[in-house]
């Protein structure tokens, strides 16, 4: 006769509470893997609290999608105690978390780069940015400037660009770069001419790649280079100061030109 002290519990009831069938409680029985470790009155079997609790381990580890044989040599293990499966479930449900979480951010990466519309592969986005990944700034992109046609204008654009394009365009950026680079470098006032003409270089790289970009969006594309710590840190990081010479230097290049349209 069973412990009097546990509780009894038929196969139907089993069933209802794990959402195991019948039959497969049945099968468990029948391979050895679950058997019900009481008897009833009337001498039927029963299963007790620790046959639950052996059905909630196989369950645990069926999910993790371990075979019947596997989670029998698991559960049978003579040195694992009941806190040593509970390490080992949570060390196995970390893993899976951290894999799952992994692919929710490549799915998002992914529903990113088709929002963007950026018609590249893999390998040909790590060729044109690296590690930078344009996706990262699309969703904040669209909530700054999203209803503007500065913005609907670069969606455009960007939809039709191909690797080549993007190569063509990383290049003519990095040649800008290194023309204000080279008059930061050299000690130039950010309002002398090599500035200033590095920063209408600069301007109008945007124009022809992305949108129409007037001084008064330079003067506060460049002041966000200053503002926001991301873009500080990619024009600092290679040369400390430069992102402040180039708003200085779009400044005095966008007030110049202002005043010889005034004339």
């Amino acid at each position: 006769m069973s412990n009097p002290k546990t509780a009894n519990y038929t196969v139907g009831r089993v069933a209802a509470l794990s959402g195991v069938t019948i039959r497969t409680l049945h099968h468990y029985d029948e391979i050895g893997l679950l058997s019900p470790g009481g008897r009833s009155a009337a001498g039927y079997r029963i299963y007790e609290d620790s046959d639950l609790e052996r059905l909630q381990q196989i369950l645990f580890y069926r999910e993790l999608g371990f075979t019947l044989d596997e989670i029998s040599a698991i559960v049978n293990d003579p040195h694992t105690n009941a806190i040593g499966h509970l390490r080992r479930q949570r060390g196995l449900l970390t893993e899976r978390i951290e894999r799952l979480s992994a692919m929710v951010d490549a799915i998002d990466y992914e529903m990113e780069a088709r929002t963007m519309d950026i018609k590249l592969t893999p390998e040909e986005r790590f060729e044109v940015f690296g590690e930078f990944r344009p996706e990262d700034y699309a969703e904040e992109a669209e909530q700054r400037w999203g209803e503007t046609e500065s913005y609907k204008e670069s969606q455009r654009r960007v939809s039709k660009y191909r690797k080549e394009d993007w190569l063509r365009l990383k290049a003519e950026a990095e040649e800008v770069q290194d023309r204000l680079v080279a008059a930061f470098e050299a000690g130039l006032a950010p309002d002398s001419e090599e500035a200033m003409a590095g920063a209408e270089a600069h301007c109008q790289h945007i124009s022809r790649w992305f949108y129409e970009c007037t001084y008064e969006i330079h003067r506060g594309l460049t002041e966000m280079y200053v503002s926001d710590d991301r873009f500080r840190s990619h024009y600092d990081t290679q040369t400390p100061g430069l992102a402040d010479f180039i708003r200085e230097a779009a400044l005095a290049n966008a007030e110049r030109a202002e005043k010889g349209d005034r004339q």
